[in-house]
């Protein structure tokens, strides 16, 4: 057979379902091989980047990579943002370009660059297919790389005179395994820290969203009461009705849940990533007793340094753990302190909550309606603008993986073409991509995409015309801000362009209802709010005024 018609085979063998892309003349055999597939649905979309931010999020919902598909020269730099930003948040995903003929790539030559090596600082491995014989072992090595912990994206090139080549090899069988296990007398010394100490906290985060993990994690809560601070990509890992549940950290201030990790003797991270929220920002002077759990050892930091490390499949950690828990008991923890700032970030939740303005929309109070119109089980996707920070604070969950937020790598653009990909995993669940004017319009034409494939999907735009995050930025640290306004279209007329529902609410009563209507109109449905970002500095007040005393 072709080498292109072994690469899908190779793919479909490893369950590979979907691959979003824009083809090209150099990945023509592999598009023509791809057709005839009856188990990878290929999902034509208006940009590569947007390909690669599809990937990301089935990659995140499933566990499982995509494929996101781009020619050679520019295709490739199109995706390297998504790709980027799927790598650093840990998300599962096949990279694959195509290139030209090997017999050109030594010398100046049209759209010839170095592909591999543009992707390899942004992957955990990046290669090109020299010899059609090694596909299944590339293939194999590719998938196994992008599922192993942590999670990320793994570059395949197949320049176009190899794709033609013929081959005699087949696809090699996937086989899985389970992770290795923390040793036991370590998780003995762990156990004996939880025990010992009077005011433990937990900070959870990424790799706490695994379903196992999460399990694990609200046993062990229910059993202690040890409060859980998560971090953005860890929302939902404890139920935010639940006692134990802390919200969220990540912001630049101190916050009021600052205050438990300050007043705490003990320091649980599980599945922490510091791409997320550095320790500096937590134990400035270097002095906190910290019990690092995950599935790899812990980064080096002078902030970081943990006293035990816990390292291997993070729900077995936690099984150990309730284990000797069950066997043992822990002591009556005094945390009098955590309830206190469960109780205050619950008072913050709710103060807008009945809010009547008009011509401008309090972020709290559109992020309380959008949090009343969606279930336990569905999925709001924040892009990055200042709506990601209020998100971050006001948007909490149930349930993993019902949060999305790009928070390694932090790129706008991010929420529709997101949006795409949670429809097409979930299309029995709502799915509420937030974004604001600058992030969608940066993405803005897989709208057409979404209208082809039919998603049912509502995007929510806060619109302030301009680069809201950095004027707030700004303002903090210098007192002004530059020049970062800009226009926008007239958003109804945009909507109907593209074959959407359009709503733009101006008075804050009416959104809760025109979410509720855009969620029962067939298709995409853009909602559209003037937001009223006189909050930042409001909230930036509030949060610098919060005492941190023990």
């Amino acid at each position: 057979m072709k080498a292109s018609d072994l690469l899908v085979q190779c793919l479909e063998e490893e369950g590979i379902e979907y691959i979003f892309g824009v083809p090209g003349e150099e990945n023509a055999d592999f598009i023509v091989s791809l057709e005839q597939s009856e188990k990878i649905r290929f999902i034509l979309t208006r940009h590569e980047q947007g390909a690669a931010f599809m990937a990301e999020i089935y990659g995140r919902l499933t566990g499982n990579p995509a494929g996101a598909l781009g020619t050679l020269g520019p295709g490739a730099t199109n995706l390297i943002t998504g790709v980027a930003d799927a790598n650093m948040d840990r998300a599962p995903m096949l990279v694959l370009t195509g290139q030209g003929s090997t017999d050109r790539l030594h010398k100046e030559s049209h759209q010839i660059m170095d592909v591999v090596g543009m992707f390899k600082p942004v992957t955990k491995w990046a290669t090109s297919i020299v010899n059609p014989n090694t596909i299944p072992e590339i293939v194999r090595k590719a998938v196994r790389l992008a599922r192993t912990e942590k999670p990320g994206a793994v570059h395949i090139e197949l320049p176009e005179d190899v794709a033609s080549m013929d081959t005699t090899s087949r696809p090699m069988t996937p086989r899985r395994f389970r992770r290795s296990v923390p040793d036991d007398k370590i998780a003995g010394h762990a156990f004996t820290m939880i025990r010992e100490a009077q005011r433990p906290v937990i900070i959870a985060g990424n790799g706490c969203i695994r379903r196992r993990a999460s399990k694990q994690l609200r046993l062990l809560c229910e059993k202690t009461g040890i409060g859980v601070i998560n971090t953005f990509m860890a929302k939902g890992c404890v139920d935010m009705d639940a006692d134990y549940c802390l919200f969220t950290i990540g912001l630049g201030s101190k916050d009021r849940i600052s205050k438990a990790i300050d007043e705490a003797d003990l320091v649980i991270t599980l599945g922490f990533d510091m791409v997320e929220y550095h320790p500096r920002l937590w134990n400035p002077d270097k002095d906190k007793r910290i019990l690092h759990a995950d599935f790899l050892p812990a980064e080096i930091d002078e902030h970081y340094h943990p006293e035990t490390e816990l390292v291997g499949d993070l729900a077995h950690t936690l099984w150990m753990l309730n284990e000797r828990i069950d066997q043992h008991g822990v002591p009556e923890y005094d945390l009098s302190l955590q309830r206190e700032c469960r109780a205050g970030m619950i008072e913050d939740f709710t103060e807008h909550r009945d809010d009547h303005t008009e011509g401008a929309i309090r972020p709290q109070k559109a992020l309380w309606d959008a949090r009343q119109v969606m279930g336990p089980d569905d999925i709001l996707l924040s892009d990055v603008g200042a709506h990601k920070m209020w998100i971050a604070r006001y948007y909490q969950c149930h349930e993993p993986n019902t949060c999305l937020i790009p928070n390694g790598f932090c790129s706008m653009g991010f929420a529709l073409p997101g949006a795409i990909a949670a429809n097409i995993v979930h299309p029995d669940r709502r799915i509420l991509a937030i974004a604001g004017d600058a992030g969608f319009l940066m993405n803005v034409q897989e709208m057409e995409t979404a209208t082809r494939i039919g998603s049912n999907i509502v995007i929510l735009v806060w619109e302030d015309h301009a680069y809201g995050l950095i004027a707030w930025k700004q303002q903090k640290e210098f007192g002004h801000h530059t020049d970062l306004a800009f226009g926008n279209p007239k958003w109804t007329t945009l909507a109907e362009a593209f074959g959407w529902h359009g709503h733009y609410v101006e008075k804050s009563v009416d959104l809760r209802d025109t979410l509720e209507a855009a969620f029962t109109e067939k298709g995409p449905s853009l909602v559209v709010i003037p937001i009223d970002y006189r909050e930042n500095a409001e909230i930036t007040k509030k949060i610098g005024e919060i005492t941190v005393t023990i």
